[in-house]
């Protein structure tokens, strides 16, 4: 009778979906709150630390995401302030997570925080941990609490609209890094642009909406859970370190 416990089990963790979480401590209550921590972190920044160079993108994105939520651009103002919300606090706790506890995904962005690579670099390097990796947890996770599905009305059209507010941005330091080497016929630099060029956070948001629909369906199997983001972090790490190439190297 196996089969019938499965199936029990899969309709328990169906009717859980649908039922609100309570919160968890420590998720910032609002949009302001992750701002404000935010431009503390980007206050305590070092020159040259690459993970300030991905913390400026990020603030960037996240005033541009809540003046959005208070223009009611989006089709539900509770689901986008909760994802803006859940998504920020992802990122936040690598930044107090003690070394050997940053996410695979995040890893490279870490240990290379301090290596020679150009800011746009480290920039990339956080979209695509963030992207790739907390964005189909975040996507899940807001749903979870708010008592929603993924296919609720409102919801991919919601994550399509601040997936463009990030394409908006990433364009905004793609553009400003390339208008430097312009002004600067800098030819090392060559390969970073080629770089830039190859990375798409059109295929990123796409990937993340994919992963938030496979991590849905096995939200209720911890060990399938485990293992899918085990292997997804991993991945999106290669890619992370793939981008952190020192200049040097690249030429």
């Amino acid at each position: 009778m196996s089969w019938l416990r499965r199936v029990v089990r899969a309709i328990e963790s169906q009717l859980r979906r649908r039922r609100p979480e309570p919160l968890p401590p420590g998720q910032p209550p609002t949009v302001a709150a992750v701002v404000e921590r935010l431009r503390a972190v980007q206050a305590e920044g070092e020159p040259g630390d690459g993970v300030a160079a991905f913390n400026g993108m990020y603030l960037r994105v996240t005033e541009l995401v809540g003046s959005r939520i208070a223009e009611g651009a989006f089709v539900n103002r509770e689901f986008m302030t909760r994802l803006d919300i859940v998504f920020a606090t992802l990122y936040l706790d690598q930044l107090t997570a003690a070394p050997d506890s940053v996410a695979r995904a995040w890893a490279p962005v870490f240990e290379r925080r301090s290596h020679r690579c150009e800011p746009i670099q480290f920039a990339l390097a956080g979209m695509n941990a963030h992207i790739n990796h907390d964005l189909p947890v975040a996507l899940v996770r807001t749903c979870r609490q708010l008592g929603l599905t993924l296919d609720r009305p409102g919801v991919q059209q919601d994550y399509d609209a601040v997936s463009a507010i990030l394409a908006e941005v990433h364009e905004e330091v793609r553009q400003s890094f390339l208008r430097g080497v312009a002004l600067d016929v800098d030819r090392s630099l060559a390969p970073v642009v080629s770089l830039v060029g190859n990375w798409s956070i059109a295929r990123a948001r796409d990937a993340a909406w994919v992963n938030a629909g496979v991590l849905w369906q096995i939200d209720g199997i911890p060990h399938l859970r485990k293992e899918f983001l085990d292997t997804l972090g991993g991945s999106v790490g290669m890619v992370g370190r793939y981008l952190l190439t020192p200049v040097a190297e690249l030429v």
